[in-house]
């Protein structure tokens, strides 16, 4: 009971969790794209399977404190650089994800192309629920480092990062389907998310050089992005409905 009537506990448990839903949007967004690519009948349920990969991964990450503290001891060194398990996770998760997006982006591209061509549009191909669940869970793992490092950071009591980590999750879990939907009724805020997980991709490859990037900035950018995105999309909503009628040809002579 002492526990639970201490304020600092529960400061840091509002901080860390406001924290970690924060730092899983990226995910959230990655995982709003692999789904995609499958029937619907299954994205749900990849949703919910790829989210809880993601509190198993982070949970295990902070039961294994000591071996992510040896992922920081270089492997081996290029040049005066020394590389460790966590530049190489990085590196590689970066490398994933530059991939990934830029797949996407092209095939979205080349869809619009055939649009506007008048074509028919060649229906991409439909990923298998496994490969998309290992998708899931290979970037779950870099994702995970970045939120188990901030949980690392902000306390040392265990219960409390467990506790942030499993409700910042189910949160995602509950606006990650909406959030898919909205992804995929409008292109453009797809194409918007696939730049997102390019800069992440980007952000990732540089931070394994050790190069420091503020998150604070990523997400500003992105914050910023998505308001002018939105103001676009209420623009274009306001002008198909101010659309000027189709008149007859009898009413045309008659003016």
């Amino acid at each position: 009971m002492e526990v639970l009537a201490n304020p600092e506990m529960w400061a840091a448990l509002l901080t860390l969790t406001a924290l970690e839903i924060v730092l899983g949007i990226d995910n959230v967004i990655f995982i709003s794209i692999l789904v995609s690519k499958l029937p619907k009948a299954q994205q749900g349920r990849a949703r919910t399977l790829g989210l809880a990969g993601a509190l198993l991964t982070r949970v295990a990450l902070l039961f294994s404190l000591a071996w992510l503290a040896g992922l920081t001891e270089p492997l081996f060194a290029l040049g005066s650089l020394g590389v460790s398990g966590r530049d190489l996770v990085l590196f590689f998760g970066g490398l994933f994800l530059l991939y990934k997006a830029g797949k996407e982006i092209i095939e979205m591209l080349s869809a619009g192309d055939h649009a506007a061509a008048g074509e028919a549009v060649p229906k991409g191909k439909t990923a298998s629920f496994a490969a998309v669940i290992v998708q899931i869970m290979i970037l779950d793992i870099v994702f995970s480092l970045d939120s188990v490092i901030t949980a690392v950071g902000m306390t040392n009591n265990l219960p409390v990062m467990v506790a942030a980590i499993v409700i910042a999750i189910i949160s995602m879990m509950f606006f990650s389907g909406p959030l898919s939907r909205f992804v995929d009724a409008h292109p453009t805020v797809k194409m918007l998310a696939l730049a997102f997980l390019v800069m992440i991709g980007l952000v990732l490859a540089v931070e394994s050089a050790h190069v420091h990037v503020s998150k604070a900035y990523v997400y500003v950018a992105m914050a910023f992005s998505v308001a002018v995105e939105l103001l676009n999309l209420r623009l274009r909503h306001k002008l198909e409905h101010q659309a000027p009628p189709v008149h007859s040809p009898e009413e045309s002579l008659r003016k």
